[in-house]
């Protein structure tokens, strides 16, 4: 209680700059620490919303909306609407022990494979995302060939499919 008084004891003795210079450095500082932790989750969120996708579904509605965002600014492109399809979900390559043993008479070789756990869940060595079969994109402004040809052009790029994998409509 004693370092209270204290406290306030000095307070009162304080002119009024120092007192408001003290507390806008405060307020500087809790702005300053705030603003760090909050960009350092923000990044984290944002990390995980493009790195991790639990399902094949999670996934293709992140292309479908960064695609979609990418199209429609294209010039002229107007209202986009972009549909993905997958051939298949995630495929996985699992660690593995290999263990291997002849047979009694030593002229066959028996090879068996155990995928490795951890706390229960195999342990994954790769991950590939997803092949894409095909894009589907209406937009108002593929009634020019011009802006046709430049969704086209950025499809293609963006997600590493053939022209024959994409239609474009109006």
């Amino acid at each position: 209680m004693g370092k209270i008084k204290d406290f306030w004891e000095r307070m009162k003795k304080m002119k009024h700059k120092e007192i408001v210079f003290g507390v806008a450095m405060a307020l500087l500082f809790c702005v300053l620490c705030g603003a760090f932790f909050i960009n350092k989750k923000t990044d984290k969120t944002e990390q995980n919303s493009t790195n991790s996708f639990s399902t094949a579904e999670e996934y293709v509605d992140w292309v479908e909306n960064k695609l979609n965002n990418v199209l429609s600014q294209i010039s002229g492109a107007g209202k986009t609407s972009v549909m993905v399809t997958l051939e298949s979900g995630f495929s996985y390559d699992y660690a593995k022990t290999i263990e291997s043993r002849t047979s009694g008479g030593g002229d066959v070789v028996i090879t068996s494979e155990t995928v490795i756990l951890v706390n229960g869940q195999p342990v994954v060595v790769k991950e590939w995302y997803p092949v894409i079969r095909g894009v589907v994109v209406v937009c108002s402004g593929a009634k020019d060939f011009a802006v046709k040809m430049k969704l086209l052009e950025a499809i293609e790029t963006l997600l590493e499919v053939e022209e024959k994998q994409i239609k474009i409509l109006s």
